[in-house]
């Protein structure tokens, strides 16, 4: 055996490590963690007295949080699919511990708990659900295209939806967490008749619950969320309540132009915006860098799941294709959902813009999630590329 050939078989037998993917991620991070220094600096020195308390909390948890991905990467990702039914009863117990004493309120809402660092439930949910459907979908086999397969999937995420939603009062996070299942039984059943007739019912369901809302008798009987629906309509008549948030957010996306005021030069983050280097961070992106600048941060989320659908379909299984598939759907909904309440498409509604926003245990387990793709990408050979 020549030593071309003998190079060219070892090549073949080596494994693949998506360092695009790992630059995309780093490249986001640290956008993140400039715009939130950029957005937050004003409001952190008036009440901390110092600018850059926010960034120092965010830059911590991000380096925490790209330690335990590495460490992810290094594990077999089949080694935990045997966690995969603890991992949805401990995020159901978790959503509970949310009423103890353990749980924490804040802006309004109790959704963290308190376990020598501030933790959100539902995020860990989404990671368990990831988890566990993806072990459950590959034990179904051919019974996944049946409508009770098609169901039983579907329901699978309905407890834990119902429990962020009403327990955490976070209807964001229940919605992604549905929206993950979705796309994971989307991509394992080739009959997509089903699908379509759900997506009908769920849009002519949205319809009637905004036509029920513009035809209510009074406004002050009104849930704050069916509030948020009339500002969403006409945010100008509501621009002292629900609709002020938007209506700055618009502001700052309108002043930015093509090219942005600068860097730091933002003007809606100075007491204006409320949570603007939160969920809010994206119209500082556009005040600041302009078009271009939001243009090119949605481009590397682009390029994102791209590097997602190409790990994916080059997975050794289909376990470790459908754990990509809901981190996919995990980042691509909440990017979509994100852009869509800055830019009132969709009404407001609280929901931070991955690797971006502030939130420490937001960024932690997207981080965990990227190890497992990242780990599933380790599985796959040079040859089969």
């Amino acid at each position: 055996m020549s030593g071309r050939e003998r190079k060219s078989r070892q090549r073949q037998s080596e494994y693949f490590f998506d360092y695009s993917l790992l630059f995309i991620v780093l490249f986001l991070i640290g956008f993140g963690l400039v715009m939130i220094y950029s957005g937050s600096s004003y409001e952190a020195n008036l009440e901390y007295g110092d600018a850059a308390y926010y960034f120092k909390k965010q830059l911590f948890s991000s380096v925490l949080g790209l330690g335990v991905m590495f460490f992810m990467a290094l594990i077999p990702y089949h080694f935990w699919e045997r966690f995969a039914v603890i991992g949805y009863i401990v995020s159901a117990v978790l959503i509970l511990l949310v009423l103890t004493p353990l749980g924490r309120e804040s802006h309004g809402a109790r959704r963290w708990l308190y376990v020598g660092m501030s933790v959100q439930p539902a995020e860990i949910a989404k990671l368990g659900m990831i988890l566990f459907l993806a072990s459950f979908i590959c034990k179904m086999g051919r019974k996944i295209r049946t409508l009770k397969g098609y169901v039983t999937v579907l329901a699978i995420p309905m407890p834990i939806c119902v429990m962020v939603w009403k327990i955490t009062d976070n209807l964001s996070s229940a919605i992604i967490i549905f929206g993950i299942a979705a796309l994971m039984l989307f991509v394992s059943s080739p009959d997509y008749k089903k699908f379509i007739v759900t997506g009908l019912v769920g849009i002519a369901g949205a319809a009637a619950v905004v036509y029920f809302i513009v035809n209510a008798a009074s406004a002050d009987s009104l849930s704050f969320r069916g509030e948020r629906v009339l500002a969403w309509l006409d945010p100008e008549a509501y621009a002292s309540g629900k609709g002020f948030q938007t209506l700055q957010a618009l502001y700052a996306i309108g002043s930015g132009g093509v090219f942005g005021k600068g860097l730091g030069q933002s003007m809606q983050k100075l007491g204006f915006l409320p949570e603007a280097q939160n969920d809010m961070i994206f119209s500082i992106i556009c005040e600041e860098l302009g078009l271009f600048g939001a243009f090119a941060i949605i481009l590397m989320f682009m390029l994102l799941l791209w590097r997602f659908m190409v790990i994916a379909n080059n997975a050794t299984d289909l376990f470790g294709a459908l754990l990509v598939v809901g981190v996919l759907g995990h980042i691509a909904i909440q990017v979509i959902l994100n852009i869509a309440v800055v830019t009132n498409t969709i009404p407001n509604t609280g929901i931070s813009l991955p690797f971006i926003s502030y939130g420490g245990s937001s960024v932690m387990f997207l981080l965990i999630e990227i190890g497992l793709v990242l780990s599933v990408a380790r599985g796959i050979r040079l040859k089969d590329l």
